[in-house]
């Protein structure tokens, strides 16, 4: 049986023009995502999910597939990534593929001991239909407050507020870098956030998402500390 990692990578990237291929410490964005599939092993074959000829190039040198161009109405801005592995899956048609895994291509901190150990854990249980990367958020949630236009402050959960914040329950989120699931899951479009997911834990060092500019500097500023460059 054979797994496969889909790297989705659009080229019409609004808040950072050409994002997915945006130089990053002297490399595409996208390579680091595909070196690490490739590193760490765990798959057949690396597909990169485009629409862009571009970003298909680049993708083939840096050893990934493209053995298709995305079509262009699931390459706009409210298209979530589910899709786009669904129809990579289909446009495949290949039934020796067991596990697919979506991996960003924004995700220069992306570590291929960690796709290892979500495949692992996927293949070892029982019930899940999914694996994905998971962090701790830096603060109780719980002492979370809202803002009003005036600046006046209220407490989110103000029956919290008595409670040393060690008695408060840890909470975790989304890291944003890679989500494995079983192929039926996939074309199934199961729920990835629900009781059938198992996360594998990221340290917070290793977790930026990248949206928007000040998210790129975050990053950058993040990769330099984190490589010592």
């Amino acid at each position: 049986m054979a797994n496969i990692a889909v790297i989705p990578a659009r080229g019409g990237s609004k808040r950072i023009p050409r994002k997915n291929i945006k130089e990053f410490y002297g490399k595409p964005l996208i390579a680091y995502s595909i070196k690490a599939a490739i590193q760490s092993k765990c798959f057949d074959r690396i597909v990169v999910s485009t629409d862009d000829e571009e970003i298909a190039e680049i993708s083939l040198k840096l050893g990934a597939e493209v053995p298709f161009m995305r079509d262009i109405n699931l390459a706009d801005d409210y298209t979530g990534t589910a899709s786009v592995i669904k129809d990579t899956l289909n446009k495949l048609d290949d039934d020796s593929i067991e596990y697919a895994c979506l991996i960003y291509a924004t995700a220069p901190f992306l570590e291929p001991k960690y796709l290892m150990q979500g495949l692992e854990m996927l293949k070892e249980s029982q019930n899940a239909h999914f694996t994905f990367s998971v962090t701790s958020y830096a603060f109780p949630i719980q002492r979370a407050v809202t803002l009003s236009e005036t600046g006046q402050v209220k407490m989110i959960n103000s029956e919290m507020l008595s409670l040393r914040s060690q008695d408060l329950e840890e909470a975790w989120h989304d890291a944003g870098q890679f989500y494995w699931g079983t192929k039926e899951a996939w074309q199934q479009a199961l729920p990835i956030f629900s009781e059938h997911s198992l996360g594998v834990k990221l340290p917070r060092y290793l977790v930026q998402d990248i949206d928007t500019l000040e998210d790129w500097k975050t990053a950058e500023l993040m990769y330099q500390a984190w490589r010592g460059l």
